[in-house]
């Protein structure tokens, strides 16, 4: 469990959030506060209902909140099987629950879990409506997106992938292009309404009002702030690298590659580009200082489409690789390396990530630095970090195993056919 601070103001009636954080030089500094009115109010009134039912502890938000972390990377699968493949949403899954920091996140007594899952909701939701052309999936899409929005503004990162696909299936019929974006829609405008301007008594426009835009940075931040915390801390260097590699993989050998896999890379690309290049300017140009110290929660909504394009090259491998039987030999040479390489790939960022995962396990305080040799960045303290013969890290081991499994009862058909050709071969 990652310890954050939480008060309740019952004399005023207003709920008033805060974590411990560590200053530019590594002391512990006084937590911040900030008003619930400040935000939107649906994951605090969560975590209220929780603490309501089954008593006001720390232990038991957390425990929601991992609740909420295990459900989105239920959906991430969906959406890779939706969007590509099964091998990819059962790949997707794995990558995006190892990852540093939604492992980290989803110990942690924060919203931004529960705005994720929402928002993959919507997301998914939203792409049955469209391939079904159904009005009731968009309005389903349509409430899950408004429950989103109202736990965090970032639930807006969802509807660029949306959009571009809404746009790439080209609908025809007017009337019914005017009730999906209604269905969808209405739900969000009218809760966003109710709260502000009819039980808060504020304009609209009060939403946009945020200390995070009031704040600027101390340090000077660089462009290169946002890579560093990706590789150091977020996703790790071979989470990375399969990323690229898949990017690479993709557009290379596109001819190899199904149209729809490839149309699918490029809304991933669009959306990161969007939500890192948003971070980027935020945090550097307009040098604000919550987006450059809380990376790790202003490009959350990114992770789950980091996960599916490293995913994706499970089915780029395994076409290469049969696809280098029917080619002449440079030909074929070239396909079965760059399938065998991109294979590997994508198994070393889970491997690594679960060594990661077991290191964090016996963490005291945990920080995610934005640069190198300076203690800047967002930061929890661990309260209950495991000693080496806690019995919760067999269970640990366990959860590893059952992943691992998992990925090889998956690809089970793919590595017969790789031994049959090499028994072939001899």
């Amino acid at each position: 469990t990652l310890d954050t601070q939480l008060e309740f103001n019952t004399t005023k009636g207003v709920l008033r959030w805060g974590y411990p954080y560590l200053d530019r030089f590594g002391e512990p500094s006084n937590a911040s506060y900030g008003d619930l009115f400040n935000v939107p109010p649906l994951g605090f009134y969560t975590q209220a209902i929780v603490f309501k039912v089954s008593g006001a502890a720390i232990a038991n938000g957390v425990f929601v909140i991992t609740l909420f972390g295990l459900a989105s990377a239920v959906v991430v699968y969906k959406l890779g099987k939706e969007m590509y493949n099964k091998s990819t949403g059962v790949f997707a899954a794995a990558l995006f629950t190892l990852a540093p920091w939604q492992l980290i996140l989803t110990r942690a007594f924060l919203i931004d879990v529960q705005c994720l899952f929402l928002s993959l909701l919507y997301l998914y939701f939203g792409i049955l409506a469209i391939r079904k052309d159904s009005v009731k999936l968009a309005a389903v899409a349509g409430v899950f997106f408004a429950a989103a929005f109202l736990t965090k503004q970032y639930a807006v990162f969802m509807l660029i992938p949306l959009l571009l696909l809404y746009v790439y299936q080209r609908p025809r019929n007017v009337k019914q292009i005017i009730k999906q974006l209604a269905a969808f829609s209405l739900p969000a405008v009218f809760s966003t309404l109710l709260w502000y301007q009819v039980i808060m008594g504020k304009e609209i426009l009060y939403l946009l009002i945020h200390n995070d835009f009031k704040d600027l940075n101390t340090v000077v931040p660089t462009y290169s702030f946002l890579s560093d915390f990706l590789i150091n801390y977020g996703l790790g260097v071979f989470f990375v690298v399969a990323v690229v590699f898949s990017f690479v993989v993709g557009f290379v050998f596109w001819r190899w590659i199904p149209k729809a896999s490839f149309f699918f890379d490029f809304v991933c690309l669009v959306t990161l580009l969007f939500i890192l290049g948003l971070e980027l300017y935020m945090a550097v140009n307009l040098n604000l200082k919550a987006p450059y110290t809380s990376a790790v929660k202003y490009v959350y909504q990114s992770l789950p489409f980091f996960s599916l394009i490293a995913a994706s090259l499970a089915t780029k491998s395994a076409l290469l690789i049969r696809d280098a039987k029917q080619s002449d030999k440079t030909k074929a040479t070239v396909l079965f390396l760059v399938g065998f390489v991109g294979l590997l790939v994508l198994v070393a960022p889970i491997i690594a990530n679960m060594t990661t995962a077991r290191a964090l396990a016996s963490a005291s305080y945990l920080i995610f630095r934005v640069q190198p040799h300076l203690d800047v960045g967002y930061s929890f303290y661990v309260t209950n970090p495991m000693s080496l013969g806690d019995p919760l890290l067999i269970v640990q081991l366990v959860g590893f195993g059952f992943i691992l499994s998992g990925l090889l009862w998956q690809s089970r058909h793919f590595i017969t056919e790789l031994l049959r050709l090499r028994l072939l071969k001899n």
